[in-house]
């Protein structure tokens, strides 16, 4: 299984982004997946999860102003990201999960201007 992260960047505070993952080797349809970010010397954090359901959990810190989304035709996730801040600005990494393995992509760089 690949994972391959795009979408990050150099965005103002306020802004918004759309982080794409694409993935092979595998359906995701029968996948939870997830994206997860590491700030500068930070523990890497969850940020928000889908199921194969499409139940989705989101962390406190981006509740409200973040949609995680799957599109199982495209074996896409994506991650839309609203009033960003600087707290937002990490290395961003798409996750997938299943039958107990997980799967991780290389990240990318989210930067948020204040």
């Amino acid at each position: 299984v690949q994972l391959q992260a795009s979408g990050g960047g150099l965005v103002q505070a306020g802004g918004f982004l759309k982080l794409s993952c694409a993935a092979s080797g595998m359906p995701i349809s029968v996948a939870g997946m997830g994206w997860y970010r590491q700030g500068a010397g930070k523990q890497r954090e969850l940020v928000a999860t889908i199921t194969s359901g499409r139940i989705t959990n989101y962390a406190d810190s981006v509740r409200g102003r973040s949609t995680i989304s799957r599109d199982n035709a495209k074996n896409t996730l994506y991650l839309e990201m609203d009033s960003l801040k600087a707290e937002d600005t990490a290395v961003y990494y798409c996750n997938l999960y299943y039958v107990g393995q997980a799967y991780w992509g290389k990240g990318t760089q989210v930067t948020v201007s204040s």
